[in-house]
């Protein structure tokens, strides 16, 4: 973030009263969360900093000093300001005896249980820093025990990527260690980022606020955790999948049931329990907030009938247990207090999901159904059930997409004009941008944030460069993020106003982390490739391309016809314009963007059979995509 970064406006009046109704409208009384937190505290390391090996940050919690347990600053709602405090809490903490996790190194957690000869890592943070400095800690307080096996719960990089931060690749390989994960986890571990990979990254710089300077008026937290770790991403494959509910596993002389939850808070999920410590893991699917179900960053929409069912279904399964952990936040201690906290989840989702079907065959569309329906008392009365990450508006309209789509059935929203050209209608139809701004600022000082930023929205596409439209957009997004919250909506609109006034961010390209691209199929390349095709640029070519991988013998044509990329696995066509010939290794490193293809041919690293115009014909169809591109402006 720029020094010279133009800053966020105060809150208003209207703002900070509204802030303080929130302290009258929830149970800040209850402090149980923040003894549960503090509970079975060992030892931390300071600020929570980690380094990589250049120097460079990957995690600390040093920025957000300026969380103490006093009250919330009149720019920060009362309630986002409580998860803000909890997340603070970082360090080794013991869960029972046997059960410690590392909390506040990361976004996630990690969960550690002593077997007989060793000690069994639950998830492995995002970075293999992160992961090395929470196992430090925890050998330095526990000994020096051995990693005997890791467990992936499921297939988000915060729960996998520092793997090589616990234990040693060779060591897997040859069978010393176990790594067990749920059925597909390698095709969603390393696909589901990829197709609309610059799309999502750019969109979760609104969703976590990494790029926002943390203080009062700027990023707080983001829900999960604090933010994102910005280390060294790793990756092993399982050598032991869970294939089925109620599947058991004995690790290191203790024994594991597992319980499959696919499509829920990810496509490959699981939970699990261990019998002797009586200690239920529900990875993060039961967390201490109402979760997303379509992440600002973009995703398949999740399932939260299913979610609400593999919940009953755990509660049923694992009655007896009296430590329930997950991977992120505190655990919860008690059956009855577990059995309760359980039973308050798997309802919100059923609720939200029921609630908004009624409706939806009532005839409301997602925004009236997102207005119309409120939490009761059970349910929004107990703080784990809070929008600090997801949010009832917009987990709602995440579930009407789900069963309807985009479309409400409107005709007039059918094929409705593009964003600039409906914005200068709009203005025009309004009498012009003096005449809306005037309007604007009336409905400002009533604190009327939410349609102020949508007719300024209209202003800044009409025109981008009227700068007081501009500013009075920024100045009811800050409004707007204040009085938010969802971490994630204070975020989004904190940086949408900071974009507003600063312009787009830059973010560096980010290349495929060297295991994942690794892992990557052949295939998965080439649908990559698919969406980078430029297709009216091709439209009337014809061009064939044979692909042969000499380390793995795989086999592939690429088809490029009627402006469409296609592949077919297992051969080569026996007439190809073009051939390559290379080691699947080669096309790692172009994936990782340590090289190109024509620099790869030039060092003789990739062989080129056919006509060679071809290839540079092919290659020069693909788009390359600017990860800075344009939101809150055209």
């Amino acid at each position: 973030m720029s020094s010279d970064a133009k800053s966020p406006t105060p809150p208003a009046a209207s703002v900070v009263e509204r802030n303080k109704a929130v302290l009258g409208e929830l149970p800040f009384a209850d402090r149980g969360d923040f003894a549960d937190a503090d509970r079975g505290f060992i030892a931390t390391i300071p600020e929570a900093t980690v380094l990589t090996a250049s120097g460079h940050q990957a995690w600390s919690q040093k920025q957000y000093a300026f969380i103490d347990d006093g009250p919330a600053p009149d720019s920060v709602n009362p309630s986002l300001w409580r998860i803000a405090q909890l997340n603070r809490r970082h360090g080794l903490f013991e869960v029972r005896e046997g059960v410690y996790q590392v909390r506040g190194l990361d976004i996630a957690n990690m969960t550690l249980v002593e077997g007989k000869t060793g000690v069994i890592v639950i998830d492995t943070l995002t970075c293999v820093e992160a992961a090395r400095a929470g196992l430090a800690l925890y050998r330095a307080h526990r000994g020096d025990r051995p990693v005997t096996a890791v467990i992936y719960t499921h297939t988000h990089v915060d729960h996998f990527g520092g793997v090589k931060g616990v234990v040693d690749e060779a060591d897997v390989k040859a069978g010393k260690i176990s790594v067990v994960a749920p059925n597909l986890f390698m095709e969603h571990a390393v696909s589901e980022n990829v197709i609309a990979g610059p799309a999502m990254l750019r969109r979760s710089t609104y969703q976590f606020g990494p790029l926002l300077p943390a203080g009062p008026r700027g990023q707080v937290d983001a829900g999960l955790g604090k933010t994102t770790a910005r280390g060294t991403v790793s990756l092993i494959a399982p050598t032991d999948l869970i294939m089925h509910t109620g599947d058991h596993r004995l690790i290191d002389g203790l024994e594991f049931i597992f319980q499959m939850a696919p499509n829920s808070e990810a496509p490959a999920e699981m939970h699990m329990y261990i019998p002797a410590l009586k200690t239920l893991n529900m990875a993060e699917n039961a967390t201490h907030l109402f979760h997303n179900l379509l992440p600002f960053r973009g995703a398949e929409v999740r399932d939260p009938l299913a979610w609400s069912g593999y919940i009953n279904e755990a509660i049923e399964m694992f009655g007896e247990a009296e430590a329930m952990v997950g991977q992120h936040h505190w655990p919860v201690w008690g059956r009855e207090k577990i059995r309760d906290y359980l039973a308050k989840q798997r309802d919100l989702y059923k609720y939200v999901h029921d609630q908004t079907l009624r409706l939806m065959n009532h005839g409301m569309t997602a925004s009236e159904i997102a207005e119309e329906i409120k939490l009761p008392a059970a349910l929004a009365q107990v703080w784990q059930n809070r929008d600090y990450y997801g949010a009832v508006k917009h987990n709602v309209k995440a579930i009407y997409q789900r069963y309807l789509g985009w479309y409400d059935a409107n005709p007039a929203n059918l094929d409705g004009l593009p964003p600039v050209e409906a914005a200068r209608k709009y203005v025009a139809y309004m009498g012009g941008a003096d005449a809306v701004m005037a309007r604007a600022r009336e409905d400002f000082e009533k604190g009327e944030y939410r349609w102020v930023a949508e007719v300024m929205n209209r202003v800044v596409f009409a025109d981008p460069t009227n700068g007081e439209a501009r500013e009075l957009c920024a100045a009811a997004y800050d409004q707007l993020g204040y009085l938010a919250e969802a971490s994630t909506w204070r975020n989004a609109y904190l940086f949408g106003a900071h974009e507003l006034r600063n312009g787009p961010a830059k973010i560096h390209r980010a290349a495929f982390p060297p295991d994942v691209a690794s892992a990557l199929s052949a295939g998965s390349f080439f649908d990559t490739l698919g969406i980078r095709l430029n297709g009216p640029k091709a439209d009337g070519k014809r061009i064939v391309v044979n692909w042969s991988f000499t380390d793995t013998n795989e086999k592939y044509v690429l088809n490029l016809e009627n402006s469409a990329l296609t592949y077919v696995a297992g051969r080569n066509a026996e007439k190809a314009d073009a051939a390559l010939t290379l080691e699947r290794a080669t096309l790692t490193k172009v994936m990782q963007q340590k090289t190109t293809f024509p620099e790869a041919i030039g060092a003789g690293l990739v062989k080129i059979g056919g006509d060679p115009s071809k290839l540079l014909e092919l290659f020069g169809l693909f788009d390359t995509f600017e990860l800075g591109f344009a939101i809150v402006e055209p």
